[in-house]
């Protein structure tokens, strides 16, 4: 059963999120349909405890008090930890090596590797750096990110061979990346370890930038075999990350 006072300090925080220059006791009463007497009640404790501030207008703004919890709720939601009971799933779901990678730099990093029982032999592991161009999450961070970011680090790649798949022309890269744009999903054929094949997915965050990627990898025959089973699935399992990273849908 909801409390009605602790009820009505969220609609405040609610509307007031809404309006970036403030409302008075007036507006905010009206909006919020309760008695005026009540409402500037409300504001006033609000207001001493330093969840909201007043301005010369006389008008009520959300306070300092509120950037430090967000920013506190912002650091709980830890990505590993919040990713990793989906990764599981995907894991058990499609039967092949889940990884999870973050941006560092230029580079992505590794923090979470889930093997199946019948998981593919390869060399990337958690902690482990691997360049953008050549790997399916690398090139998932280079289809999200901005445009300008995305510039800046493809300007400074150096596109070597892993093997005789990996992609070493820019142009021939941004075709690519335009297509993964379409797909909603990027792809490591055999680019970065002969025979491995990755599908990865993005994972956005609460500002709806790409927070993170995950993939899954596996023999290119049994990949390419299974690839309309794995799609959706990967691509759920990345929504639902990021739905618990807070990501608002559009």
């Amino acid at each position: 059963m909801a409390v009605k006072s602790a009820k009505r300090v969220l609609e405040v925080f609610e509307l007031l999120a809404q309006h970036s220059r403030g409302l008075t006791i007036k507006e905010i009463s009206e909006d919020l349909s309760m008695p005026q007497s009540s409402t500037s009640n409300l504001i006033k404790t609000l207001l001493e405890e330093g969840y909201l501030i007043q301005d010369v207008l006389k008008k009520y703004r959300l306070g300092p008090k509120l950037i430090q919890i967000g920013a506190n709720a912002r650091e709980s939601l830890d990505i590993h930890a919040q990713g990793l009971p989906y990764l599981k799933k995907l894991m058990e779901d499609v039967e092949e090596t889940v990884f999870l990678a973050v941006l560092s730099g230029d580079e992505i990093v590794y923090i979470a590797k889930m093997d199946s029982n019948r998981s593919i032999r390869t060399s990337a592991q958690p902690g482990f750096r691997r360049p953008l161009y050549c790997t399916g999450l690398g090139k998932a961070f280079l289809t999200f990110l901005d445009e300008e970011e995305r510039n800046r680090i493809l300007d400074h790649t150096e596109f070597k061979a892993l093997t005789e798949h990996t992609i070493t022309d820019r142009n021939m890269m941004e075709k690519k990346i335009l297509e993964y744009q379409r797909l909603g999903y990027a792809i490591d054929d055999e680019e970065s370890e002969e025979g491995l094949y990755c599908l990865a997915a993005p994972v956005f965050g609460v500002e709806r930038t790409i927070q993170a990627a995950i993939s899954v990898a596996g023999p290119k025959e049994r990949m390419l075999a299974r690839k309309e089973l794995i799609v959706p699935k990967l691509l759920s399992t990345a929504q639902h990350i990021s739905d618990s990273m807070g990501y608002i849908h559009a």
